[in-house]
């Protein structure tokens, strides 16, 4: 009975793999090995008299509120054609040099991570508006999906992003309960905005290594990257005002919610607010503020609000039943039996959380896995800003590890049928890499997720 919670965890994984739907997948197996241990006396359903005071906790936490609201300022900004100003723009600008419009790709991703942090959307957009595009223009069909799909996936760590808010929440009840079980009894907090601010460099990193690589390979391998042979009909610069026009609005908008997170004006769930608000005078200045996308884009709203608050409920049940079996005991003594100290338990956790992302997706493995592991890992004296960015970046690469991918189903959806599936496959790849480096780099130099953190707290 002792290797039960294992067993727990290995029967989610099997019916999550069969396609059952996560929440009820996580609160229907937990409620199962409950009764099965109730009725051989190893379960003491005590445990799930908590269960109340969790939902209590959900329903009245402040932090949660920004998820609905962030998720509302990607979908309007998503249907408010920013993404295709933005790209012609940029097109504009870098279009003419080798690699140019790969260079574009990136750098709207970016700013579209910033101001919208759906990867779903940013993929989706970027597939059907340079995709077809670069094809055109003779790009390798490897490295254009690859770029596509890695340039969305960057919503996940640059600020304001969903899986921030998430890992915010798990990771601060995390950090309380490792330091109550230390013996300290009036315990530091840990907000989303710090881990805002402590994912700002590592994801402009990420990026600065996006763009390197793609130097790399358009001057390595000319013919996989043409530069384009500009139309007389094209103009021969970018016109200013509509640089300006393009890429003022986006900017101050991200400016306005990270600023007033960053500046102590604002909580993330009241920059959120500032955020929504926001996404809908830039719509309403594009003549998108219709009745038709506002209706959408409440209903896309609610069906990705009510999708993670309802994995979040089976999540909690599924920890109550784990804790009650003794898992979180279980999981101490084998990270802590480890050798090496703290950096190898580091290194196995991230190695797990890894292969886990090849076959489940960001929201499963937060509120499933790192509830777990994060208060093992908290308890070794390790800065939590470090450890929810190392998590986060981990948690990145779930979007593009075949088979699962969500970045590669999206692309899947919207490329033209001459791309092949293996393309995209061997398209994300070099990406992969890329993020495991910046994996690599901030478990060498935690300063990179720490320094500003401190700088402005």
């Amino acid at each position: 009975m002792e290797w039960m919670p294992f067993y727990l965890f290995g029967t989610v994984f099997v019916f999550l793999l069969s396609g059952y739907p996560v929440a009820f997948t996580l609160a229907g197996t937990a409620l199962l090995f409950a009764g099965f241990g109730q009725m051989v006396g190893h379960f003491d359903a005590a445990f799930l008299e908590a269960l109340p005071n969790r939902l209590y906790g959900i329903m009245t936490n402040q932090i949660l509120i920004a998820v609905p609201l962030f998720v509302f300022m990607g979908v309007m900004l998503e249907r408010s054609k920013i993404a295709e100003d933005l790209l012609e723009t940029m097109a504009r600008l870098f279009g003419k040099k080798r690699g140019g419009l790969g260079f574009s790709v990136i750098l709207v991703g970016m700013l579209l991570a910033a101001s919208t942090g759906i990867v779903g959307a940013t993929v989706v957009t970027m597939g059907l508006l340079s995709l077809p595009t670069m094809l055109k223009r003779g790009y390798d069909p490897c490295i254009s999906t690859g770029m596509i799909c890695a340039s969305g996936t960057l919503g996940q760590i640059i600020p304001p992003s969903i899986v921030l808010v998430l890992l915010g929440d798990v990771l601060s009840s995390a950090y309380q309960q490792a330091q109550l079980d230390m013996g300290i009894f009036s315990p530091e907090a840990l907000s989303v905005g710090d881990l805002f601010v402590g994912a700002l460099i590592p994801g402009l990193m990420l990026v600065g290594l996006y763009l390197i690589y793609i130097a790399f390979i358009a001057y390595t391998k000319p013919l996989a990257m043409p530069a384009h042979v500009q139309d007389t009909d094209e103009g021969t610069t970018p016109v200013l005002h509509a640089i300006f026009k393009s890429l003022l609005p986006p900017l101050f908008l991200i400016v306005a919610v990270l600023g007033s997170i960053i500046g102590g004006l604002a909580t993330p769930t009241e920059a959120a607010a500032i955020g929504a608000v926001g996404a809908m005078l830039l719509a309403a200045s594009k003549k998108q503020l219709t009745l038709e996308n506002l209706r959408e884009v409440m209903r896309g709203t609610t069906r990705v609000t009510s999708m993670v608050f309802m994995i979040f409920i089976g999540a909690s049940l599924f920890s109550l039943v784990f804790r009650g079996y003794g898992g979180e005991e279980l999981v101490r003594e084998m990270l802590g039996d480890l050798t090496g100290g703290k950096y190898t338990a580091v290194f196995v956790v991230m190695l797990v959380m890894f292969l886990l992302g090849f076959v489940l997706d960001f929201i499963e493995i937060t509120f499933v896995v790192v509830p777990i592991v994060a208060p093992v890992l908290l308890s070794m004296d390790i800065d939590p800003i470090w450890l929810g960015i190392m998590i986060a970046i981990n948690l990145q690469t779930s979007f593009l590890t075949p088979p699962f991918g969500f970045a590669l189903f999206y692309l899947r959806g919207v490329a033209p049928l001459e791309i092949k599936t293996t393309q995209i496959y061997r398209g994300v790849i070099p990406f992969i890499m890329i993020q495991l480096i910046a994996l690599a780099l901030l478990a060498y130099w935690p300063g990179l997720a720490t320094w500003l953190p401190s700088i402005i707290n």
